[in-house]
């Protein structure tokens, strides 16, 4: 099955709780009227679009039905469909530059950030790039174990330290390491604990340092992985790691199986944070660069 099929097969219970009651909507009504705006606006809330982001998706369909003089739905329906496509926002590749990348890889436990860190050197492997991985959560037990098991999997190697070591003496080892090996890109796996925003500052802020040290000027990026199921959950969440690290791109897992997908709306506009990565199932090719032209075709296609 193809990447496209899982996303489509993956979206089925966000479309049966969005796009569903949205159409059901625009074919109750003959035109559009202020009770028709407040109805899409709920079922968006509904569907894990977050209130800030529904408010500015029925303000826009607003305004261009307005400028369009639009009044019947079945038009209004093409011109909803439009603003949710752009509302998704393109996506974005990683950032890599000549020479050794570093990406740090942060998010609360549970999320699969150390499956994500897997899958994407699976990704960067298939796109011909030397990878290494670097244990820099050591304060959880299992996630050094997790992480050689992927590690193992893909064929790359694996810097590791005892746990409770410094996160960034691991980066340090782990940035000679790689550039010693010739490595393209090194994926470090870092804090995953929010309960104190101070200590993950300081800790991100020293392994930036060390980087800045030993790998100076080289391209970098920090993703953040966020689990969609949560729904707003993840939002809050990108939020408070917001204040802490900053984020360029993220990483949305989970998407198959959960009816709120429309969270992918929200992080886009209230973050302004590109979605670089989507997951759509556990398999090792079932984490993919994120499309957002095919991201709109899986979502809207057999909706007519």
């Amino acid at each position: 099955m193809s990447f496209f099929d899982k996303l489509k097969n993956g979206l089925k219970k966000t479309k049966n709780a969005l796009l569903k009651p949205v159409n059901d909507l625009f074919s109750s009504y003959d035109k559009v009227d202020e009770d028709f705006y407040e109805e899409l606006s709920d079922l968006l809330i509904m569907a894990d679009v977050g209130v800030e982001s529904s408010e500015r998706i029925v303000n826009e369909l607003r305004e261009t039905l307005k400028e369009k003089k639009i009044k019947e739905t079945a038009p209004a329906r093409e011109e909803f469909r439009a603003i949710l496509a752009g509302s998704v926002g393109e996506g974005a590749p990683l950032e890599l530059g000549e020479g050794l990348s570093v990406v740090l890889v942060i998010g609360v436990n549970g999320v699969g950030k150390t499956t994500s860190i897997g899958k994407i050197a699976h990704v960067l492997k298939e796109d011909g790039k030397k990878v290494m991985l670097a244990a820099g959560d050591t304060f959880r037990a299992a996630a050094a174990e997790q992480l050689s098991i992927w590690a193992e999997r893909n064929g790359v190697p694996l810097i590791r330290q005892a746990e409770g070591a410094d996160p960034a003496a691991v980066v340090f080892d782990a940035i000679a390491a790689a550039k010693k090996a010739g490595c393209d890109v090194l994926i470090v796996d870092t804090a995953g604990r929010l309960q104190n925003k101070k200590n993950l500052m300081e800790e991100l802020a020293k392994i930036n340092r060390v980087i800045d040290r030993e790998a100076p000027g080289c391209a970098r990026e920090t993703l953040l992985v966020l689990d969609a199921s949560t729904g707003q959950n993840a939002l809050i969440q990108a939020k408070e790691f917001g204040k802490a690290a900053n984020i360029t791109g993220l990483v949305l897992t989970k998407l198959d199986g959960t009816a709120k997908g429309g969270i992918i709306l929200a992080v886009r506009h209230e973050l302004g944070i590109p979605v670089k990565f989507i997951g759509v199932g556990e398999g090792i090719d079932d984490l993919r660069p994120f499309d957002a032209h095919e991201f709109i075709n899986a979502f809207f296609e057999d909706e007519r």
